[in-house]
């Protein structure tokens, strides 16, 4: 019996997706629920596990090719897994055989491409025990394997660099490579000149002294950690002021369709995170609602997903306001660029040690630059710079993170 192997149903805001990589190829033998492909949209990468138990019968779309939701791309012999499996219990196969018959385990991408930078080998891949869904291997199993491994002595050769894929070179010594973007950089390009070319963009600054924060954090952060088993971090402070902010100026939480304006009665903040395949903003749902505790498990758990390739679309999709970090990359001063239908975005910038005036005295502070990019076409000046004056002195009056539960 031939079984479809069909892309699943996309999101309504996904139009189409690309195949990756096939992880078998045709006539192998797959398990149900074994990953036969990854499928890459505009928002996530998706695992498509096998449908049946059987042997890969026919691959209909090859790798890179451009699929719909519920499009047909492979089909799976099923009446060939009694004969295969018969087959392997009565053979004796060769050592070699029985070697090349061993599969690798399961990796998720970020942690095959980790891998290859590692230049791990196969039999070393197959030593690292996976500690995601179905035993499969994360980015974080190869980094733990990696750091566990002893340093090579002066005696010792260092292991040869990764393969690097062959590119065409001109002539002389100005080489040139060609590489498509992905689905996902193709559509963040697209939604950011959207951005740019739909919305009066303007974007106010301000000033943040950190002080109160950092003694804060330093005070509490064995206590929180040991309290809620998460690590006090910086951007729960931001995140709680910017909810502070929003609803003293609602306007500022509003978004525009068409001619009307649509007031957000919820506060859903999306938090930009870097991944191996670009930057995604999860949704941190009903922020307004959540303790400090909950807010940095939920920006957590969003970094390591992040990471692995697991976010999924409803965790990308929405959000009534976002919040940009580029102070971990060490940026010093940015304008961040709205997040449509939203209409106003934070940026948040690197911590220095700078002289201000206190009291008549030049003293030494730890300040932040804050920049609030706005929409003009329905966010005034005076909304937006009263939004984020807010906002800093929500941050320069914080409250005890121990105080909430």
């Amino acid at each position: 019996m031939l079984v479809e192997v069909k892309v699943p149903v996309l999101s309504e805001s996904v139009a189409e997706a690309t195949l990756l990589s096939w992880h078998k190829k045709a006539g192998e033998y797959v398990d149900r629920d074994e990953n036969l492909i990854d499928i890459e949209t505009d928002k996530v990468v998706l695992e498509l596990p096998a449908p049946a138990t059987g042997v890969l019968a026919r691959i209909i779309k090859n790798d890179g090719a451009t699929v719909v939701g519920g499009e047909i791309i492979a089909t799976i012999d099923t009446g060939a897994a009694t004969a295969t499996s018969t087959a392997a219990a009565t053979a004796e196969p060769a050592p070699a055989a029985a070697s090349a018959a061993t599969s690798a385990p399961a990796m998720m991408p970020a942690a095959r491409n980790l891998a290859v930078q590692a230049n791990l080998g196969a039999e070393e891949i197959s030593s690292i025990k996976g500690s995601g869904r179905d035993g499969r291997i994360t980015k974080e199993d190869v980094s733990e394997h990696v750091k566990s491994k002893p340093s090579p002595t002066p005696s010792t050769p260092l292991p040869p660099p990764p393969p690097v894929t062959a590119m065409p070179i001109p002539a002389g010594n100005r080489p040139e490579q060609r590489v498509p973007m992905s689905r996902l950089r193709v559509r963040v390009a697209e939604r950011l000149v959207q951005s740019q070319s739909t919305a009066a963009i303007l974007t106010t600054f301000n000033e943040v002294n950190m002080q109160a924060i950092l003694d804060l954090r330093a005070r509490y952060k064995d206590k929180f950690e040991k309290e809620h088993g998460v690590k006090l971090g910086l951007m729960s402070f931001f995140v709680k002021a910017a909810v502070a902010a929003l609803k003293k100026f609602p306007i500022v939480n509003a978004s525009v369709d068409g001619s009307d304006i649509i007031y957000h009665g919820y506060f859903d903040i999306g938090i930009a995170v870097s991944s191996p395949r670009g930057l995604v903003v999860p949704i941190i749902r009903d922020a307004d609602s959540l303790s400090q505790a909950g807010i940095e498990r939920q920006i957590a758990d969003f970094g390591k997903r992040a990471m692995d390739g697991k976010l999924t679309m409803e965790e990308l999709t929405g959000g009534t306001f976002s919040i940009t970090n580029g102070g971990v990359f060490g940026s010093m001063l940015s304008t961040p660029i709205i997040n449509p239908p939203q209409s106003a975005i934070l940026g948040i910038h690197a911590t220095k040690d700078r002289p201000v005036a206190e009291n008549g005295q030049v003293v030494i502070r730890p300040m932040t630059y804050l920049a609030l990019s706005y929409d003009h076409r329905i966010i005034d000046g005076r909304e937006a710079v009263l939004s984020l004056v807010a906002m800093k002195e929500a941050l320069e009056y914080p409250m005890s993170p121990l105080l909430e539960t």
